[in-house]
Order: C-alpha cells, then structure tokens, then sequence
C-alpha cells in the first residue's frame, strides 16, 4: 500500500497539531495551557509593540510633532518592532525573508492591530497624556498603563484565534 499521501495531510493538520499535542487536546489542563500560550504570544507581540510604541512615543515628543503624528508614528513603529521580533525567530529557523515576512503578518497582524487600537485609545482618552513631556509622570504612567490594558484585552483575541489555528498558532511550527 502507497502511504506516501499521508506526509500531506500532517502538514495540514500541523498548523493546529501543535497545540492540541502540547497541551493535551482535550484533557482537563488543556484549558489553563491555552491560556498560557494565549499570554506568551501577546506578551512576545506586546514587546515588539511596546518598543515601537514608546520609541514613536519619545520621538514624536521629543520632536513636538502634532498628537497625530506622534501616534501615527508610533503604530508604524509597533508593527515594524512587532513583525521583525517574530520574523527575527522563524528566520533562524531557516525559513527563507520572503515566507518568514508572510508567516509574520498572518501571526501579528491582528494582535498588533488590537494591540494598537486599545494603547492608542487609552493614550489619547487620558486628559493631558499626549501632551505631558518626557520628564512627566503623567506621560509614563499612561503609557505603561495603556500597555497592560492592551496586553489584558488582546490575550483572549490571541486565545481565540490559536484555537482556530490562526495568529501565532502559524509560528508555533518554527519554534
């Protein structure tokens, strides 16, 4: 018998095999791992936006630039940070730049989008924050606020989309 089409269809089921075989499948700590899994890739996703976040953030102060080029320029830098930290892994794993940069946006994408829309929104609802200088309190505070609200409301986003085989569930073959 001919089994060679076999290899075929555990590549498919490999996107999502990852994590219901570190984790169990369907076995009673399945539930906590997912969400620890959830929480590593928002966190992985949150340094690489927290990077381009606060640079974008210092830079557009630094330079006075108007509050909307200041967080224009800081979700630029976000995605830029968030896609090189996970391009930066799968390349290593050998996966050629233009497959590596394609695996990053279907993982990132919506992480940093989420990401970016509840620290954007948080730094421009704080009265005063956009405008509170480098030296202000005011200005790091809301920003490391802004950047634990978003880690907390973008966790269950990223759970969802790992479970159906999506977001960072495309990176967990290159690991």
């Amino acid at each position: 018998m001919d089994h060679s089409h076999h290899g075929h269809h555990d590549h498919h089921s490999g996107h999502a095999g990852p994590h219901a075989g570190h984790h169990g499948g369907g076995q009673p700590g399945s539930r906590a791992a997912g969400w620890r899994t959830a929480a590593q890739a928002t966190l992985h996703c949150l340094t690489g936006c927290a990077i381009g976040e606060v640079l974008g953030m210092v830079i557009g102060t630094a330079a006075g630039l108007h509050n909307g080029a200041t967080v224009a320029l800081s979700i630029a830098l976000a995605f830029v940070f968030g896609y090189a930290l996970t391009m930066r892994g799968v390349l290593r794993a050998q996966v050629p730049f233009r497959q590596a940069a394609k695996i990053a946006l279907a993982a990132d994408t919506v992480s940093i989008a989420v990401m970016e829309l509840i620290d954007n929104t948080v730094m421009v609802g704080v009265p005063g924050a956009l405008d509170a200088g480098l030296g202000d309190a005011l200005f790091w505070g809301s920003l490391a606020f802004s950047l634990a609200a978003a880690f907390v409301i973008t966790t269950p986003v990223n759970r969802w989309m790992i479970g159906r085989g999506k977001g960072h569930a495309v990176v967990h073959a290159y690991h």
